[in-house]
């Protein structure tokens, strides 16, 4: 499985739990996380997908380091089904009802 594969499959299952998985890119600032995910009620986090036993770039694990200091949640290293599975359960644990 290469990234992409695993980069579609998320979007997949994350949009069907009526959220959003937008490509992040980030034209001039390197290391950027691949996908932000926004869910209902306002919560977002990010995602930095890989392919199987592939890890993060020391420029990347400082940008995902900088996020998470500015108080972000951000998931690294999926990199196959049981990843997706963490990533979906955490949308399905921070979503919540919207009130209008």
């Amino acid at each position: 499985m290469q990234e992409r594969d695993v980069e579609r499959k998320l979007k997949e299952r994350v949009e069907a739990l009526g959220c959003m998985c937008l490509k992040f890119v980030s034209p001039g600032y390197t290391g950027v996380p691949d996908r932000m995910i926004l869910l209902p009620g306002g919560e977002m986090f990010f995602v930095e997908l890989k392919a199987p036993g592939k890890k993060e770039r020391p420029r990347q694990k400082y940008v995902q380091q900088k996020l998470r200091d500015m108080g972000f949640t951000v998931l690294s290293s999926i990199d196959g089904d049981a990843g997706i599975k963490k990533v979906c359960a955490l949308c399905e644990s921070y979503m919540r009802p919207l009130k209008f």
